[in-house]
């Protein structure tokens, strides 16, 4: 509580290592990243499988970094890399293992009070980039216990030659099928609509082509009523009156925005739950912004992450009436270091 920090960040994903990072080449000094997890950009580590593809232009959309971050094309591996040999860098202070309880505006002192179990924090403004993937959405159905170690929330402990549904009809859904069919599962794709309406261009393609080559299966316009324990498998009653025998099943049905702790912040939401900013992503409270994960409409980027907080760290800088301009620090890193990729 002795240390008034320049801007407090709450959660260690891309886009709040892209607002510490910019923070740091913008010249703020005192910097805080917190995370609840032992490490930064838990996301990556726990929902991508070793080796998955991170591409800078995702899903086909062509990505302009607009700040000093050069993210690039890689894998969960040197993408991880790259964020620690940021972080390595710059002076920023790290909070892993610590949950957030509360945010709140001292008017008065024209401070935040960041909330721990265990100490508090105060700060100029704060950066909300928790994830949604963090709390996925769950079915309203009961989930036997006998069969809780066979049904999956992302592709953690899926292998080869298993049965799989996969539930949704959004595009993780349809990521999920199409890379489980690769390794040469047998998969079915269960939506309970009879069209997609969500889907990207490039996803609605592959899932079409897949199923036309029979590598995997679309049950449309079907919803599940029931799942039972089956001599060690899942068996799944569909509301057609059909059931069927599956090894596994990943629900892929969205995440929730933590619209509790939005609301326990003071920030605003709309009728679902997203929070509402401005162009700066800044909140209804004064200095306080989201990024990442929560402050996308429909899904985004790593690249887009790291853009929110190049326009963060700007705002701050101007509303502080500071002068704020690009540097060359991560450049010169990169000349330094040419051998990192």
């Amino acid at each position: 509580m002795n240390i008034i920090y320049d801007i407090v960040i709450i959660g260690g994903g891309p886009g709040g290592i892209g607002t510490a990072i910019e923070a740091a080449v913008h010249g703020i000094e005192n910097i805080l990243l917190i995370d609840k997890a032992d490490n930064h950009s838990n996301t990556i580590r726990k929902f991508y499988k070793d080796n998955k593809r991170v591409d800078k232009d995702w899903k086909g959309q062509t990505m302009n970094i607009e700040g000093n971050i050069p993210f690039m094309d890689g894998t969960k591996e040197s993408t991880l890399d790259f964020f620690d040999q940021l972080l390595d860098q710059e002076k920023i202070d790290t909070a892993f293992r610590t949950e957030v309880e509360s945010v709140v505006r001292n008017e008065k002192e024209d401070i935040f009070i960041i909330t721990t179990p265990t100490q508090s924090f105060r700060s100029k403004a704060v950066v909300v980039t928790i994830g949604k993937m963090g709390k996925p959405n769950k079915p309203s159905y009961k989930v036997p216990p006998s069969i809780k170690k066979y049904v999956n929330y992302n592709l953690d402990k899926c292998s080869n030659g298993e049965k799989i549904l996969v539930v949704g009809g959004g595009n993780s859904a349809s990521e999920y099928a199409y890379e489980l069919a690769d390794q040469k599962n047998s998969v079915t794709l269960v939506y309970r609509k009879g069209s997609f309406s969500r889907l990207n261009p490039e996803n609605e393609e592959t899932l079409k082509r897949y199923d036309g080559q029979e590598r995997l299966r679309l049950r449309m316009n079907t919803d599940i009523e029931s799942l039972e324990n089956y001599e060690g498998r899942i068996k799944v009653n569909f509301n057609d009156g059909y059931f069927t025998i599956y090894d596994r099943i990943i629900y892929a049905i969205g995440g929730t925005s933590p619209v509790d702790f939005l609301k326990k912040c003071g920030i605003n939401v709309d009728e679902d739950g997203k929070p509402i900013y401005n162009e700066h992503y800044r909140t209804s409270v004064s200095s306080l912004y989201v990024a990442g994960d929560i402050a996308f409409n429909t899904g985004g980027s790593i690249a887009a992450a790291l853009n929110h907080g190049y326009h963060i760290v700007n705002s701050v800088m101007a509303r502080s009436g500071k002068i704020y301009a690009h540097t060359d620090k991560i450049e010169e890193f990169f000349k330094n270091n040419p051998d990192f990729k």
